[in-house]
């Protein structure tokens, strides 16, 4: 009859003790992709999208810089079956022409660009692009919501500010909050004046 053997304490102890060992190394890895991966999808979105004002300004350039005809003229590009407004040139403020403002206003950069002419943008210039909103709200009572887009500054100084639901800040209760949003967030910006986008991860 053979005699049948197993596992000391003292091995089993010691298989416990590696294996704590290779969790508390393997953990913090695994949480650190998860940040990786939030930068990646800013570094993404942000190459899409400069890439996309850049071939809107391109196919303008192209159609021998077309506008819409009126007595003030802005300039207007159908970029992929949808009309879209770009900024008119005004060298005082520093703008460039051909830039796309949304769909309607905001081709000069003054009191008619604000957050729903970045929402626009967005939405036009992006194949099939993640779902974003200006509304705090909207983006709580709405899981689908990715992105929060904000805007600021006049003028040259327009900017549109795409901020990545998943980096916001939370309050209390587990609402997303706007507090110091550009210090805790990642988001990108879109400066329309110069066709800027700027990368800032947090």
């Amino acid at each position: 009859m053979k005699k049948q053997s197993g596992f000391t304490l003292i091995e089993l102890v010691i298989v416990v003790v590696i294996l704590g060992f290779l969790a508390v190394t393997a953990i913090p890895k695994f949480l650190d992709l998860t940040d990786q991966a939030k930068q990646a999808n800013i570094e993404g979105m942000a190459g899409g999208f400069a890439t996309a004002v850049s071939l809107a300004r391109a196919q303008w350039e192209a159609e021998g810089r077309p506008n819409d005809g009126a007595a003030t003229p802005k300039n207007i590009v159908n970029y992929d079956g949808t009309s879209l407004v770009l900024t008119t040139k005004n060298d005082a403020l520093g703008i460039r022409p051909g830039y796309v403002t949304g769909l309607t206003d905001g081709a000069t950069l003054g009191g008619g660009f604000d957050a729903a002419n970045c929402v626009e943008v967005w939405q036009n210039i992006l194949a099939q692009p993640p779902k974003v909103t200006s509304s705090l709200a909207t983006l709580n009572s709405d899981s689908s919501m990715q992105y929060f887009v904000a805007e600021s500054g006049d003028n040259q100084d327009s900017s549109c500010f795409y901020y990545l639901k998943e980096t916001l800040a939370k309050d209390a209760g587990g609402s997303f909050v706007t507090t110091n949003i550009s210090t805790v967030s990642n988001y990108f910006s879109y400066k329309p004046a110069t066709s800027e986008v700027a990368i800032i991860i947090n």
